[in-house]
C-alpha cells in the first residue's frame, strides 16, 4: 500500500507545493502518519512526485514553521504531536480544567512565589501606588509532564494575602482567588501576539530560541471591577492552538 492516498495534479493551477503540504496534512489528519513517523526524504517524495526538490522543500518548509512536522540534523523530518487545542481564550476555565477534558494529565511546578514591590507597569494595571506590595507568583504548567505554557502573575498583596498558604503546585489560581470575595475573579480581559522564544522560554519550554510563543496577557476583575489578577502567559506556539468562539 502506498504511504500518500493522491498524486500531484499538474494540470490544475493550484501550486505544486501547496498540493503536496496538503497530502502530507492529509496522511496526518487522517491518522496515516503517526506522531514520531518520518516521513520520506526530498529524493524519495521527488521520485514519488515527479516534482523537483525545491518545491518539496517549501512544503514542508511550511509544515514546519505550522508546527505538524519537525526537523533532526542528520537524521530527518518527523510528524509532531497533534496541538493542544485550547478554548480559554474566550471563557473563563483553568489549565487543568481545560487539560483534563482534552484527557490530558496537567502539572505545575512553581518557580517563584515572592512579595515584592510593584514596579510602575505592574502598578499601574493593577491600580495601586507604586512601590506597593504584591504578590509573584511563576509557574511553569506541565500536559503529560511536557512543558505548555510558562505563566507570571502578580496580585495585589492586601487583597491576596492567602495564597502564600496554599500549594499552588495543585490547587488552581482561580480556586484560592475564590475563597475571598474581595479576590474572586468576575470578569476577564485578554489580549493576544505572536513573540518568539528567548533564552529563558527556549531552556524551561524545552524549544529552540526564535521559535514561535503565543503571548497573552490577561487581567482578571472583581464583581467591583477592580483589578486583581494580572498575568503574562507564554505558550509554546509549537503545541497549542486556540479556539474562538462568536455567537451572532
Amino acid at each position: 500500500m502506498p504511504l500518500f492516498s493522491r498524486l500531484i495534479d499538474k494540470n490544475t493551477p493550484i501550486p505544486m507545493y501547496y498540493q503536496l503540504k496538503e497530502i502530507i496534512l492529509d496522511e496526518i489528519k487522517t491518522e496515516k502518519l503517526q506522531p514520531g513517523d518520518s516521513i520520506p526524504t526530498e529524493k524519495e517524495l521527488s521520485d514519488i512526485f515527479d516534482i523537483s526538490r525545491s518545491t518539496i522543500r517549501q512544503a514542508i518548509s511550511d509544515l514546519v514553521k505550522e508546527g505538524y512536522l519537525y526537523r533532526i540534523k542528520s537524521k530527518g523530518t518527523f510528524v509532531s504531536k497533534p496541538k493542544i487545542n485550547q478554548d480559554f481564550i474566550w471563557k473563563l476555565e483553568t489549565f487543568s480544567e481545560q487539560m483534563k477534558k482534552l484527557g490530558l494529565v496537567p502539572s505545575t511546578k512553581v518557580l517563584e512565589l515572592a512579595v515584592i514591590e510593584a514596579e510602575e507597569e505592574i502598578a499601574s494595571v493593577l491600580q495601586l501606588p507604586i512601590n506597593d506590595k504584591v504578590i509573584k507568583l511563576v509557574r511553569l504548567r506541565f500536559a503529560n509532564d511536557e512543558p505548555i505554557v510558562i505563566v507570571e502573575t502578580y496580585l495585589p498583596y492586601n487583597s491576596c494575602l492567602s495564597i502564600l498558604q496554599y500549594d499552588m503546585e495543585k490547587k488552581s489560581l482561580y480556586e484560592v482567588l475564590s475563597l475571598d470575595t474581595r479576590s474572586k475573579i468576575y470578569k476577564v480581559l485578554r489580549t493576544v501576539e505572536a513573540v518568539v522564544a528567548g533564552q529563558y522560554e527556549s531552556k524551561l519550554l524545552q524549544i529552540k530560541r526564535g521559535y514561535p510563543i503565543q503571548l497573552f496577557t490577561t487581567i482578571g476583575y472583581n464583581r467591583e471591577e477592580k483589578p486583581i489578577e494580572y498575568s503574562i502567559a507564554r505558550y509554546r506556539g509549537d503545541r497549542n492552538k486556540f479556539k474562538v468562539e462568536i455567537i451572532i
